[in-house]
């Protein structure tokens, strides 16, 4: 996993619960020292793991909980401050969904080593998109968070929900 993702859910702790509950986390999943991590970084997934879900314990909330409010400060702080060309010009969260392959590839491509997820659509009818989620890591709860931050961004009541662990279905306003 990229650095910056790790150095986003960091920033997102300390705002948000606090400097020392970042620290506490780290602890609990056995990181002595905190290492230094740039954005372009490879971080080993399942350090991250560690991380996150020693993060649910240290904050007393759920994996969906904690995917819930990274997908919000995902996308509503941190990506403002370095992604924000990537919503220049897309006015609804559909349209910015119906993007979001094309930002990761494009994101990424310049990174080495860089596996990104990827994304398929199926249009259920009108209003109603099934995304499907490829990616080895199985965080299909942080894609329902980040699906969630952008209904936000766009001040959009979308109703998401997860059908299994590769799959979410959107249901637009």
């Amino acid at each position: 996993m990229k650095g910056v993702i790790v150095l986003a859910l960091k920033e997102m702790v300390s705002e948000r619960f606090g400097k020392g509950k970042w620290g506490k986390a780290l602890a609990k999943a056995g990181i002595d020292k905190e290492p230094e991590i740039l954005p372009a970084s490879n971080v080993d997934d399942k350090i991250v793991l560690a991380v996150v879900n020693s993060l649910c314990e240290v904050l007393g909330i759920s994996l969906a909980q904690a995917a819930d409010a990274f997908g919000d400060y995902w996308v509503n702080v941190y990506s403002q401050k370095i992604y924000q060309a990537y919503y220049i010009g897309v006015e609804t969260a559909k349209k910015f969904l119906l993007k979001m392959d094309s930002i990761h590839v494009a994101s990424t491509k310049d990174l080495p080593d860089a596996t990104p997820p990827r994304f398929e659509y199926e249009w259920k009818n009108d209003k109603t998109l099934i995304m499907k989620y490829k990616s080895k890591r199985g965080l299909i709860d942080f894609v329902v968070g980040l699906i969630k931050g952008v209904g936000k961004f766009y001040k959009e009541d979308l109703k998401v929900t997860k059908l299994g662990d590769d799959r979410v279905e959107i249901v637009f306003p």
